[in-house]
C-alpha cells in the first residue's frame, strides 16, 4: 500500500521535474515515460522495516540482530548508486563499485554467505576470506540479473514478486521442518512481495512510470540478502521429501531462472561481438519473444508463468510427499513452451518508436 500511494507522488514529481525516458532504437516503449519509480519503491521498504520493527512477533528481530540495519543501509546505498545513474548516466566501473560497497555493507552487518551446498560436493563451508567475497558476488549478480531483465512494462516487477513469494513459502517450510531458525529472510521475501504488488499497477503495460535501474538494482538486493539469510547460513540438510533440490544455493537460481539465464546469455552474446558486458542489445528473452510475434503483455505473461513453474518446481518436494506431483507443473510447462513458440503469428519486428 505505502509503495503504491508513493508512487503517485513520484510520478507527479518526476513529470513536474521532466525526469523521464524518451524512446530510441534499443527501447520497447513509444511514449515518454517519468522514471525513478525506484524512489517509491525505496519509501515502500523504510516504512516495512518501521512497521515490521513494532509488530510484538517480529521485534525480536529487530533487538536481537543486525540483519534489518544491514538490509536498509545497503538497500540505502544501491538506490542511491542507481539513482544517481537514472539522473545522470554512471560508469559501468562506478556502478560497479557502488554495488560491490552494497554488497559489503551486508556483510559487515552479518548478512553473508557462510555455507553453500554444491552437487557432489556436499556442504562446503566457506573461509573467512572467501565469505566477504561470495556475499559481494551474489549481491552483484542477484542486482545485475534483475537489472537486466527489466526491459518491459511489469516484467522485473512480476518476476521478482513471484520469486519472492516463492521462496518465502519455501523458508517458511525450512523453520517448520527445523531446518533454520526464524529469522529475517522471511521478512525480507514479505517485504519485496509489498513492494512489487504496490509498484506493478503503475507499471503493467502500458507503464505509467519505470522502477529505473534505482529499483532494479535495489530489489535484486533485496533478494539476494533473502537467499543468502535462508539458504547461505545453514549446513544443515532439509529431509523428509523425497524429492528434494539437489544443493540449498541453487534454490535461488532456479526460482530467479529467467533474469539469471539472461544475464548468462547478454554476457556471453556481448562477449562474443567483444563489446562491454554492460552495453544495452535488443536481443534480450523479452525481446525474442516480440520478435515472435508476441506483444509486450504477452511477452511479460509468459515470463511470468515460466517463473511460476520454475517456482512451483522448487516448492513441490516441500508440499507434496508424491511424485506424481510433479506431473502438472511438466505438462504446463510444456504447454507454455508449445503456446510461447508456436502459438502467435504476428510482428517479426520489435516494435520501434
Amino acid at each position: 500500500m505505502v509503495t503504491w500511494v508513493a508512487t503517485f507522488v513520484v510520478r507527479r514529481l518526476t513529470a513536474r521535474f521532466s525526469i523521464i525516458v524518451v524512446p530510441d532504437d534499443r527501447r520497447v516503449h513509444e511514449r515518454a515515460t517519468p522514471t525513478l519509480g525506484g524512489a517509491a519503491m525505496y519509501v515502500g521498504l523504510l516504512v516495512s522495516m518501521i512497521v515490521a520493527s513494532q509488530i510484538p512477533g517480529l521485534a525480536p528481530l529487530f533487538r536481537g540482530s543486525s540483519d534489518p540495519l544491514g538490509l536498509v543501509v545497503a538497500a540505502s546505498v544501491i538506490f542511491a548508486v542507481g539513482m544517481t545513474d537514472d539522473l545522470r548516466e554512471m560508469s559501468a566501473p562506478a556502478k560497479l563499485s557502488g554495488q560491490i560497497l552494497a554488497g559489503t555493507v551486508l556483510y559487515l552487518f552479518g548478512v553473508s554467505m557462510l555455507y553453500f551446498r554444491a552437487p557432489f560436493l556436499g556442504t562446503v563451508v566457506l573461509s573467512a576470506d572467501l565469505i566477504p567475497v561470495m556475499t559481494v558476488i551474489w549481491v552483484v549478480g542477484m542486482a545485475n540479473a534483475v537489472n537486466l531483465v527489466d526491459g518491459l512494462d511489469g516484467l522485473a516487477a512480476g518476476i521478482v514478486g513471484i520469486a519472492a513469494a516463492a521462496f518465502f513459502f519455501y523458508s517458511h517450510q525450512l523453520i517448520l521442518a527445523g531446518t533454520i531458525q526464524p529469522g529475517s529472510g522471511p521478512l525480507f521475501c514479505a517485504i519485496v512481495v509489498g513492494i512489487c504488488v504496490g509498484f506493478l499497477p503503475h507499471n503493467f503495460h502500458p507503464a505509467k512510470i519505470f522502477m529505473g535501474d534505482a529499483g532494479a538494482l535495489m530489489l535484486g538486493l533485496l533478494m539476494a540478502a533473502s537467499t543468502i539469510s535462508v539458504v547461505g547460513q545453514t549446513d544443515q540438510d532439509f529431509s523428509g521429501r523425497t524429492f528434494f533440490f539437489f544443493a540449498p544455493v541453487l534454490i535461488p537460481f532456479l526460482i530467479l531462472g529467467i533474469p539469471i539465464l539472461d544475464t548468462a546469455f547478454a554476457i556471453v552474446r556481448r562477449a562474443g561481438r567483444r563489446v562491454n558486458p554492460a552495453a544495452p542489445d535488443k536481443n534480450h528473452l523479452h525481446h525474442r519473444l516480440m520478435r515472435l510475434g508476441h506483444g509486450q503483455t504477452r511477452s511479460v505473461l509468459i515470463l511470468w508463468t515460466w517463473t511460476a513453474l520454475l517456482s512451483g518446481l522448487v516448492l513441490y518436494p516441500s508440499y507434496f510427499k508424491g511424485g506424481l506431483s510433479v506431473v502438472p507443473i511438466g505438462i504446463a510447462a510444456l504447454a507454455v513452451a508449445l503456446y510461447t513458440l508456436f502459438g502467435v503469428r504476428g510482428r517479426t519486428e520489435v516494435p520501434k518508436s
